[in-house]
């Protein structure tokens, strides 16, 4: 099944996945100008009212660039709804993207009918991230339009599945659009995301250590410094498994290696302190050795996937 016409737009099969707290206007501007999908938790916006605000910005610079820059347009962003229980805002958040006409929701945490049909009526799609193939299916029964498949050592809330196991279920019932997120920090991880069967690479932490995301310098550098083996899985922080740099754990007075389990039933996914104190990061950021603009890492993962490509005369 071919991707919807609004990923025409992409210069490389990409979406910035959304990072809670880090992601901003002038980050995802940087990307969809890049090429790329930009993206965002609406909860990032605070209060509700800044959402708004917000939208706006990122509608009108890109439409700007599209005027000014018709032969490279601008790829379309996306917004992340915390679809769980715990999100007071919802419906309001809902709201506003609905007057922006937001092109792409990403859905997370639960999946709503209603959700789906909202986003299709002003146009747009949505796009629900799931960690094993039980959840895709009650995703695209509820109504969403595509996937995106969270496979062990992505950032943040990140699933057990190998990525090969995880998009091989998948696709042996679904030909909608489908994005893969895990470890994936190089144009040849882009590549080898495809060759499994995604359409999309879903990609997170290369992006924190980037000069527009809104993250501490030490939170940067941190990622710049990092390898696989300094990331911890761990759900004592949000209630939900998920993947964190040891430093920031550290730094946290806490020990790495005995981290007791939490309480599922006691999720709590919109405070700020645990991604403010605990830093969320995927394991593939021994690719990232800079800190540097957006547009300089995607031109990076531009040529890189064309290498790819070449190398494998595909």
């Amino acid at each position: 099944m071919a991707l919807p016409a609004l990923f025409d737009r992409l210069r490389l099969p990409v979406i910035g996945s959304p990072l809670f707290i880090i992601s901003c206007p002038e980050l995802v501007i940087a990307q969809c100008k890049a090429g790329i999908v930009g993206s965002f938790p609406a909860l990032n916006a605070r209060p509700q009212s800044q959402l708004d605000e917000w939208l706006h910005q990122i509608t009108e610079e890109l439409a700007a660039w599209d005027r000014d820059h018709p032969e490279t347009p601008a790829a379309p962003f996306a917004v992340n709804q915390i679809v769980h229980r715990s999100n007071p805002r919802l419906e309001e958040d809902v709201a506003s993207c609905a007057k922006w006409k937001v092109p792409i929701v990403i859905t997370s945490l639960g999946a709503r009918p209603e959700l789906n049909e909202a986003v299709h009526g002003w146009g747009g799609i949505t796009l629900h991230d799931v960690i094993d193939d039980r959840f895709a299916h009650k995703a695209i029964e509820k109504g969403a339009d595509g996937l995106i498949l969270v496979a062990a050592g992505a950032g943040g809330h990140a699933g057990r599945l190998s990525p090969f196991a995880l998009v091989q279920e998948v696709r042996e019932w679904f030909d909608g659009p489908v994005a893969l997120s895990g470890s994936i920090a190089t144009g040849g991880a882009v590549l080898a995301a495809q060759a499994m069967g995604a359409d999309l690479a879903y990609i997170g932490s290369p992006f924190i250590a980037t000069e527009e995301a809104n993250a501490v310098q030490a939170y940067k550098q941190a990622i710049v410094d990092g390898r696989a083996e300094d990331i911890v899985y761990s759900n004592l922080f949000t209630g939900v498994h998920g993947n964190y740099l040891r430093a920031s754990i550290v730094n946290a007075g806490l020990d790495p290696e005995n981290l007791p389990e939490s309480d599922p039933s006691a999720m709590n996914f919109g405070g700020a302190k645990a991604w403010k104190d605990i830093w969320g990061s995927g394991q593939g950021i021994g690719a990232v050795h800079a800190i540097e603009p957006a547009a300089a890492r995607i031109e990076r993962l531009r040529a890189e996937y064309a290498a790819a490509r070449t190398r494998l005369a595909l």
